[in-house]
């Protein structure tokens, strides 16, 4: 079977330079040996649009392209609520591909559900309304006719919004609901899920209709690296990289 590495919530910027420099080495150490990188959202902490000159992040966009075409590393990426607005030109440039959320892939013979995690966290109205929002193809382009500045100032507001609403709201508001997560198992018909968006890493197992359910939440790079490395000798084990 396929070595699998997956992450998520790196929140890469330049004012974080030892994150980066973090991701680097847990590149060349861990993902350049890997058949497949699943990145499940949030890797860049904001992203206004692939005309950005990506002052900071071009060693960043190099790693990735050296893992694809120099160690033969698969990139799938999927969006998360800070870099929803990466798109096919960066795709293209870095050879990554861009998978939707949900996105569902076999391991052991069993189908795995991979998630950002934050259309879980059903409790958080106000967040939820955003997301329909700036998912919203018309938004998004009418974002993206904007100028570099514009954008840039009102992603610095929206930022800035996040992180005092953030610090208003109760924990559970930021978790996710279980009856939606739930419901996700049961529509999906999965035993397994993976997300991050929480930032709080954790196996959760419980029974769900009958069921024996697993859900791993990967922790945030803000300190150490979180992943989970699924291999045929795996057992399904959160991993810190530092």
């Amino acid at each position: 079977m396929k070595d699998i590495v997956i992450i998520s919530d790196l929140h890469l910027m330049p004012e974080r330079p030892e994150t980066i420099a973090l991701f680097l080495r847990f590149a060349e150490d861990i993902a350049a040996k890997a058949d497949t990188l699943y990145i499940l959202g949030d890797f860049l902490e904001v992203w206004w649009g692939d005309d950005d000159p990506a002052t900071g992040y071009q060693v960043v966009f190099n790693r990735l392209t050296k893992l694809v075409t120099e160690n033969n590393t698969d990139i799938f990426f999927m969006h998360g609520n800070r870099d929803f607005m990466i798109g096919n030109a960066l795709a293209k440039q870095c050879h990554f591909k861009i998978i939707e959320d949900p996105h569902k892939i076999s391991y052991k013979g069993q189908d795995i559900l991979l998630m950002h995690g934050d259309t879980l966290c059903t409790d958080d109205i106000e967040y939820q309304q955003f997301r329909k929002m700036v998912r919203n193809p018309e938004w998004q382009q009418q974002f993206l006719d904007k100028s570099l500045d514009e954008r840039f100032q009102i992603a610095k507001s929206v930022r800035e919004k996040s992180q005092q609403s953030t610090s208003e709201k109760n924990e559970y508001i930021m978790d996710v609901n279980q009856a939606e997560t739930d419901k996700v198992f049961i529509d999906n018909h999965i035993k397994l899920m993976i997300h991050g968006h929480t930032h709080r890493p954790a196996i959760h197992h419980k029974n769900i209709n009958g069921h024996e359910t697993t859900r791993i939440v990967l922790g945030d790079w803000h300190s150490t690296g979180s992943y989970l490395h699924l291999n045929a000798s795996s057992d399904l084990q959160l991993q810190t990289y530092q």
